[in-house]
């Protein structure tokens, strides 16, 4: 049985979360803050992060998000996450990094640090620049998302990819932390619908952070 190190709001570990309930990979949680958790985690990842993914009987035991996926579509093949030709696949790993990179340090990274770890750990209010300037650079993040659905059925092209996942983790948790305006992006908030549908993502939705609330809309799959 693999086991996931996690906390809820970790976009990193919910790709992975998707990544293996899509591919039909039973799992089970294991949660761990880093910053209450600092040294089981450095035990198991010398960069003291989540995810980690551990198989004890096997004695595996894989760190960052982009290794643990590569490493179940490599020895997974049920149902690829990763596919097409050469080209389809550079594709699909340009998009993975664009959400994993550029979307983390501009949306939810942000939003994680002032709405959640200043809170929870810090003790600190939150910078209301930064959180504007978080929710002014979403925009961009999800013009670009209608713009790939308006010429795509998926993100990286016909079929549902890992490019998918990676982006819907991380949008899930700007979502859970109100830091996005879905009124002007009907394409791409039709597209995380669809997403937040699958039966992959519903133990997502349902899970909540302490005291940190989501909005009322942020669990539903129809509206």
């Amino acid at each position: 049985m693999w086991h996931i190190y996690q906390f809820p709001l970790c976009p990193f570990s919910r790709k992975v979360r998707l990544l293996m309930a899509e591919k039909g990979i039973a799992y089970e949680l294991q949660t761990a803050r880093p910053w209450e958790d600092e040294d089981r985690l450095f035990a198991m990842n010398p960069a003291g992060r989540t995810p980690v993914v551990r198989e004890t009987e096997k004695g595996i035991v894989l760190a960052d998000s982009r290794a643990i996926c590569e490493y179940f579509e490599e020895t997974v093949e049920r149902n690829p996450q990763i596919s097409g030709t050469a080209q389809q696949r550079a594709e699909i790993r340009r998009l993975i990094a664009m959400f994993d990179e550029n979307f983390h340090n501009d949306v939810s990274g942000p939003l994680l640090l002032e709405r959640m770890k200043k809170r929870l750990v810090l003790r600190q209010s939150p910078d209301a620049k930064a959180l504007r300037e978080s929710m002014k650079l979403a925009h961009d993040y999800l013009d670009y998302i209608d713009y790939l659905i308006d010429n795509r059925p998926w993100l990286a092209g016909a079929t549902m990819t890992l490019a998918d996942l990676a982006a819907a983790a991380q949008i899930s948790v700007a979502d859970y932390l109100g830091g996005l305006d879905w009124s002007s992006h009907e394409q791409a908030r039709a597209w995380y619908l669809v997403m937040k549908s699958r039966p992959s993502f519903r133990p997502l939705l349902s899970e909540r952070m302490e005291v940190i609330q989501p909005p009322t809309h942020y669990a539903e799959v129809d509206g």
